[in-house]
């Protein structure tokens, strides 16, 4: 079976990644685009050879034009839990762009537009397909550290506007132009450092703790004249074992996927018996245990077949006929999405709550 995609909104650049990936499955293709804006999807259009009569600035009109099988979601944070309930009644499985929502209220009313239908909603965390995360998990799962602790994670990059797809680089002057108009910049459609990377952090921490939700979370953000949303975030998080710590970051010397900038992007963890680090895009993890207390690597694995990527993932999903696992799990990131409005609003309010319901 040939499954039919179509993309919803190009605000989020991960879009022509997720295209990409379809395009080179070969048991996917590219069926039509949608944004009300045509500009956005003029790129990706030329890329992937997408005829003019796909493309779509009207949603009805792009819905009506199929069906499909798989919608893949990255319109601005906001406005996430408005287009799956207009999703959800065309029978499509919905692959959407992190983060998961804007509050964890808008995230439960996705979770109930897709829970009448038996299509799968799965959130896509890129974070999830980095080898050296995927081993950690696995040593973690294994006892080598014992019970897991503490999770420390880092992750930012220069900035949301410095790349396009394909990590294509945009120079600092445009930069600073796009920015008024920019969704990422403006509180309203869920932008700040806070929402676009904690996500990752409380997310993959969850289920790096097996699920487990945190007490109570302390957070503070910085304040830039002229930007009205964060841009670094540093949140501590108390679990019922310990100390966590989540730090997100718009203005790294370096992106990690180019240089691993200093503070290291990726994740530590600390357990009864040692502790692991794991940065972004390694080719090894580093150990510590009692038993070898020196710091040594352990080469990373790689991606088990079904996990190469994004869609290869939903797809075999759709074909078993299974339901999203670990941190694409939408039950899972709910847990994570508390942490996060919990840390916003902790930031707001500039004292420590409980989690948020």
């Amino acid at each position: 079976m040939v499954y039919k995609v179509v993309g919803i909104s190009f605000d989020h650049m991960h879009m022509g990644d997720l295209l990409r990936m379809v395009d080179a499955h070969p048991n996917a293709e590219i069926t039509a685009l949608y944004d009300p804006d045509a500009a956005k999807m003029a790129s990706a259009a030329e890329t992937f050879g997408v005829p003019a009569p796909a493309l779509f600035t009207d949603f009805d009109a792009c819905m009506a034009a199929g069906p499909y099988d798989l919608a893949i979601l990255c319109c601005a944070t906001a406005d996430h839990a408005e287009m799956t309930e207009r999703l959800a009644p065309h029978g499509v499985h919905i692959h959407v762009e992190k983060p998961f929502a804007d509050s964890a209220d808008n995230a439960r009313r996705m979770i109930k537009a897709m829970a009448g239908t038996d299509k799968i909603m799965s959130i896509n965390w890129p974070l999830a397909w980095v080898e050296s995360h995927l081993t950690a998990k696995r040593l973690i799962d294994e006892g080598m550290i014992g019970e897991l602790r503490e999770v420390h994670f880092y992750d930012g990059n220069r900035g949301p506007l410095y790349h396009l797809a394909d990590k294509v680089e945009v120079s600092a002057e445009e930069v600073e132009a796009q920015k008024p108009d920019s969704w990422w910049y403006k509180a309203a459609s869920g932008g700040g450092s806070l929402l676009d990377y904690m996500g990752y952090g409380a997310t993959l921490g969850t289920w790096y703790m097996g699920g487990e939700a945190p007490l109570e979370v302390t957070c503070t953000v910085d304040d830039t004249p002229g930007i009205e949303v964060d841009q670094h975030a540093i949140a501590v998080i108390r679990y019922a074992k310990g100390l966590s710590k989540m730090e997100t970051r718009w203005g790294t010397f370096t992106d990690p996927w180019t240089v691993n900038p200093q503070p290291t992007c990726g994740f530590v963890f600390v357990g009864s018996e040692g502790t692991i680090s794991s940065p972004d895009y390694a080719p090894a993890v580093t150990v510590q245990t009692r038993v070898r207390p020196e710091k040594h690597d352990i080469p990373v694995d790689p991606l088990p077949e079904g996990r190469s990527d994004a869609i290869a993932y939903i797809i075999n999903l759709i074909d078993k006929g299974a339901k999203p696992d670990g941190p694409f799990d939408p039950t899972l990131c709910l847990t994570a999405q508390r942490i996060v409005d919990t840390a916003a609003a902790s930031a707001a309010q500039k004292r420590t709550l409980e989690l948020l319901p």
